[in-house]
């Protein structure tokens, strides 16, 4: 009977201490010491079952630290054995699965991702722009991309801007007397007709120099009183796709039976710096407009914008083959995964194929608003992604004609929004990555003097390590690129030292420079290991959590110094009788010793633990002083100590 009794107290104080470290490593994981709280929560699996806590929390220790295997074992363990693990563990299990390549596993558990998001109540209705998307799409935090008007901008309209081999060809409204003396007004905005005109663009570090403004060289392009423009040039620089009003042989203005005079697509090829040979291409149509073209990147391909019979809106973008000798194949319409019963205009395709189009429709911030997409990458039967770009390339106007340049870094696109120049405006672009630098100092706390060789490492707010360095012989350190506008935790560490951590934010300016110095507590003072006091329940010696948290400090710095022996001392105050005080002193002090030694320490490391009682108190709070204690002064003495008994080193 004693025997199981004995067991049973035996199993339950074993289970008491592994329930205790997965509460530490919770803790230490809190404080991202992730290394301290795989430990423990490894530790705590010997013996507690395999909870879906402990089991993710483990997953994301690793995940922390970049370890992508590790975090895919762990994570998989915990999705394995339950069925409701939270949809944020399932990401980052699928960014683990991209990581390792398992790119069709991933895309399955994606699958199932969106399928579980797709019945959240927040999720229903996401196609209507409500005011938190309003707020998103509006808003510029996090997006570091600088846009400027064009100096070279009119009073009048000017939108298309397209860059190629040091030019920018752009269409333009503005009045130019060179072309054809005075110019007649276009009745529907009160302006002259567009025209066709190209500069000579050069950039001086972030400022872009445009002059030598004119319009393109042809007698047959930039006709009197005819709009042209909206156009898109052959990486040669050879061949030029344009728009223009529809014409008849007198070249004047040709109107359908509704008064309309409608668009069409042209080419011309550039001989002797003149643009030439123009050609109407073969599906235009009398009834229909066609234009504003985009080539693909191949140049294989051209995207137009039509009304024709037969779309899906007002207009649609289509799209044709370019055979290797001129002529074109059949003309097909992109489909409804992109057109809409609104308009849909001014097609750009990237260098990796990224189709950009401007809409009213889909989700906007009002009238025309830029989107791209990743439809020209996909098969038919494959899900798109449509993206309204959002501020600062779109505002509650007309937002159209994006073009960048082949890196993506820059390029141009064209507005109405207020504060322009004109009636439309041409802005160019540039994106940058906003950083910041933080420097400082780590110290030895007790002396003040400079520590070098810290572990200093940057944490954001998920609580993964983005940075990490180590500071010098002066204890300086220094992170030269720390992301704008976020809230991160620096976290610094030694060994035989109590680490120090503070949390801090980066301003929206580029370049800003933070200093943050960092003092961290020696544990090592005069051969005695010095750690925050340990405190026990009244009248009680079982290790609680935040003991067993300051203990950890033990911990590391025996297993940092493998061949230290300690001896541990275990003081009360002098409330209650001294007799019954020394025993529980003593039992305090074997539980201390019974944690240390659960964690991995030998034995024989500790080989001598004493309960004193109150025999050896630090101030006059005992029996025959004539002093009124405070609680403050009764928890002095009530303390353990861990005197070192050899030269470990």
């Amino acid at each position: 009977m004693k025997n199981r009794i004995l067991l049973i107290l035996i199993f339950f104080f074993s289970t008491f201490i592994y329930a205790q470290k997965s509460k530490v490593a919770d803790k230490f994981f809190k404080d991202f010491a992730y290394l301290k709280a795989k430990e423990l929560y490894k530790d705590a699996l010997k013996k507690e079952d395999s909870t879906k806590h402990i089991l993710s929390r483990i997953g994301d220790c690793y995940y922390n630290n970049s370890n992508s295997e590790q975090a895919y074992f762990w994570y998989n363990k915990a999705i394995s054995k339950y069925k409701d693990i939270a949809p944020e563990y399932i990401y980052k299990y699928i960014q683990t699965l991209r990581s390792l390549g398992h790119f069709d596993e991933a895309n399955n558990w994606l699958k199932k991702l969106k399928a579980h998001q797709k019945n959240s109540r927040r999720l229903k209705g996401s196609e209507d722009i409500t005011l938190e998307k309003f707020q998103e799409l509006s808003s510029t935090k996090d997006k570091y991309i600088r846009i400027v008007n064009l100096s070279s901008n009119s009073k009048y309209s000017d939108f298309g801007g397209y860059e190629r081999n040091g030019s920018l060809y752009f269409s333009s409204s503005r009045a130019n007397d060179s072309l054809f003396g005075k110019q007649k007004i276009y009745k529907w905005n009160g302006e002259p007709y567009l025209n066709i005109y190209q500069s000579t663009i050069e950039r001086i570090d972030s400022t872009l120099v445009i002059s030598n403004i004119t319009p393109i060289t042809s007698d047959k392009i930039n006709l009197k009183n005819e709009h042209e423009g909206a156009l898109a040039i052959t990486n040669d620089g050879k061949t030029l796709y344009f728009t223009r009003n529809n014409i008849n042989k007198r070249k004047k203005a040709s109107y359908d039976k509704e008064g309309n005079s409608n668009l069409k697509l042209y080419r011309a090829k550039l001989r002797n710096r003149l643009w030439t040979d123009i050609e109407e291409l073969p599906f235009n149509g009398k009834t229909f407009s066609t234009g504003h073209p985009a080539l693909s990147p191949d140049e294989k391909t051209l995207y137009f914008v039509s009304n024709r019979e037969g779309g899906y809106g007002q207009s649609d973008i289509y799209k044709v083959a370019i055979n290797t000798d001129g002529t074109f194949g059949n003309i097909e319409n992109l489909g409804d995964r992109i057109n809409t019963e609104g308009r849909e205009v001014f097609p750009f395709v990237a260098k990796d194929s990224t189709l950009y189009f401007s809409s009213d429709s889909h989700i906007n911030l009002g009238l025309l608003d830029i989107y791209k997409s990743d439809i020209l990458k996909k098969d038919i039967d494959e899900d798109i992604e449509i993206k309204n770009l959002g501020a600062p390339f779109n505002s509650g106007y007309d937002d159209f004609a994006f073009f960048s340049n082949p890196t993506g870094d820059s390029g141009y696109f064209s507005s109405n929004r207020t504060g322009g120049i004109g009636s439309d405006d041409i802005y160019t672009f540039d994106r940058y990555e906003c950083m910041q630098i933080l420097t400082g100092i780590t110290y030895d706390k007790n002396t003040s003097e400079p520590l070098p060789e810290v572990t200093v490492q940057i944490i954001d707010q998920t609580g993964k390590i983005i940075s990490s360095t180590l500071s010098n012989k002066n204890g300086e350190y220094t992170f030269e690129e720390i992301p704008c506008g976020k809230t991160f935790s620096i976290f610094a560490t030694k060994a035989n030292y109590k680490p120090d951590s503070k949390e801090f934010s980066t301003t929206t300016k580029n370049k800003d420079k933070t200093e943050i110095d960092l003092y961290l507590t020696p544990l090592i003072i005069n051969k005695e290991i010095v750690i925050n006091p340990i405190f026990f329940d009244f009248d009680k010696y079982e290790i609680r959590t935040d003991a067993a948290y300051e203990l950890e400090n033990i911990v590391s710095v025996m297993k940092e110094n493998s061949k230290m022996i300690i001896k541990i001392e275990s003081h009360t105050d002098s409330r209650g009788a001294d007799r019954y005080n020394l025993k529980l002193s003593q039992r305090r002090a074997k539980s201390t010793r019974d944690y240390i030694i659960s964690r991995g320490i030998n034995t024989e490391r500790i080989p001598s633990f004493v309960g004193y009682g109150e025999s050896q108190l630090l101030n006059k709070c005992g029996k025959g002083y004539d002093r009124q204690c405070t609680e403050k002064d009764h928890e002095e003495n009530r303390r353990s100590a861990f005197l070192i008994l050899n030269d470990y080193k």
